[in-house]
């Protein structure tokens, strides 16, 4: 071992081996003898070949560094994207939204206050349990007048004689209300109660409405007060002959914001917190109609100043329905939201409310029930029935209706509306 260590260490030498001439492949002696050769010029040649690799490879980084930006730019390397690590979710990222997206509740709260709540007391009858007189009818409306002027829809608020109409503001506060004008063409009306200061409801336009706006529609569905739905604008002019509403001559707004009994009368509103139309009726599930609010400062311009016709005698029979016509498009609508409308349809009149307590109700019709036949006649149009109700003469009229897909025979007897 200590000879190996002694010739690693010891310089660069020539080791001769002895080897045998006879034999092609090398001997190694018993005993091998090392012979340290003197250094030739062989040395010298070997350190200029090493100098010969550092010149050329000191050549070669300095014109690399030369070159480099020239070459980078005709063969660029891929740029791959910056990646970051993940960052702990705190859920602060969130906050603030709530302020800044709440459109909806932005416009309830500034105009829910003028939303009143609108019952029909019948004086004849008492509640069994609370000992006052009973409701028949039920509605909604809005102050236009902070000295206690409400609008509502015509149908709400009239109904047979007796009857009282009661209102209720937001705070819970009730007063009695009178009803000062009603145009029964255009379903709409005035109620006064005596009140002063109140929150008014700001009136918007109609004209510039657009399908697809955003409106909220509040009012009291089913007696419960300040409901508040939300929808779009379906159509902006929905004509009064293409629902079958003879006489009117007037266009409607149509909007799937969910409507259902009670929130007749309340207000249709923009995202600017007005006033764009009145609910007034539902047809089924995401169909419902408003009447535009030019229409209502129309009807407010004409009876300012103006009194009520107290001359007497019957206007018309009076039965206590609300009609729609069943025009092809609106009988293939039903038909899709239900299965329970008959194939065999083909038109008629669809009742979608009937007043509590008036003739319709004590003759057995019912919300839903489609009327085919008046006396034996084919109906096809609410002018039909419109032209019936307008004769003088009070009689028995014998309607047959669709119910649930099956045949129905009734008795009505309308009376004189006065």
């Amino acid at each position: 071992m200590s000879f190996l260590k002694n010739f690693l260490k010891s310089k660069p030498s020539h080791v001769s081996i002895l080897r045998d001439p006879n034999c092609k492949k090398h001997v190694i002696p018993k005993k091998l003898t090392v012979f340290q050769e003197i250094p030739n010029n062989g040395s010298k040649n070997h350190h200029l070949k090493h100098l010969k690799r550092l010149l050329l490879f000191v050549s070669g980084y300095v014109a690399y560094q030369l070159t480099k930006d020239r070459w980078l730019l005709q063969f660029p390397f891929p740029q791959w994207p910056a990646v970051t690590a993940a960052s702990v979710f705190s859920g602060n990222s969130l906050s603030g939204r709530r302020v800044k997206f709440n459109f909806i509740a932005d416009v309830v709260e500034t105009s829910a206050p003028a939303v009143v709540y609108i019952e029909i007391k019948d004086s004849r009858r008492v509640d069994f349990f609370t000992g006052k007189p009973s409701t028949i009818s039920n509605g909604s409306g809005f102050i236009i007048e902070e000295n206690g002027l409400i609008l509502t829809n015509a149908h709400v608020v009239t109904n047979k004689p007796h009857a009282k109409v009661e209102v209720r503001l937001i705070d819970g506060t009730i007063y009695n209300g009178v009803v000062e004008d009603i145009d029964m063409k255009s379903d709409l009306a005035t109620v006064r109660i005596p009140a002063r200061k109140l929150p008014v409801m700001k009136l918007g336009t109609s004209k510039d409405l657009k399908p697809g706006e955003f409106v909220v529609a509040i009012g009291s569905p089913l007696a419960l007060s300040n409901t508040v739905t939300s929808g779009v604008v379906s159509s902006t002019h929905r004509g009064s002959d293409e629902l079958g509403l003879a006489g009117k001559d007037m266009v409607y707004i149509q909007t799937d914001a969910a409507i259902t009994f009670g929130n007749s009368g309340g207000p249709l509103v923009n995202l600017d917190g007005e006033a764009i139309g009145v609910n007034s009726m539902k047809v089924t599930a995401g169909i419902s109609f408003a009447i535009p609010i030019d229409y209502v400062k129309a009807f407010l311009l004409s009876a300012k100043g103006q009194k009520k016709n107290d001359s007497g005698g019957p206007k018309r029979l009076y039965m206590g329905i609300t009609m729609l016509t069943l025009t092809p498009e609106i009988v293939h609508e039903l038909q899709q939201r239900n299965h329970e409308i008959p194939r065999d349809i083909g038109g008629g009149v669809l009742v979608w409310k009937v007043i509590y307590g008036s003739p319709a109700h004590n003759g057995g019709l019912q919300p839903g029930d489609i009327v085919t036949h008046i006396d034996g006649k084919p109906i096809k149009h609410a002018n039909d029935v419109y032209s019936i109700l307008n004769s003088k003469e009070s009689r028995t009229l014998k309607m047959s209706i669709s119910r649930y897909g099956k045949r129905v025979d009734l008795s009505v007897t309308p009376e004189d509306f006065s």
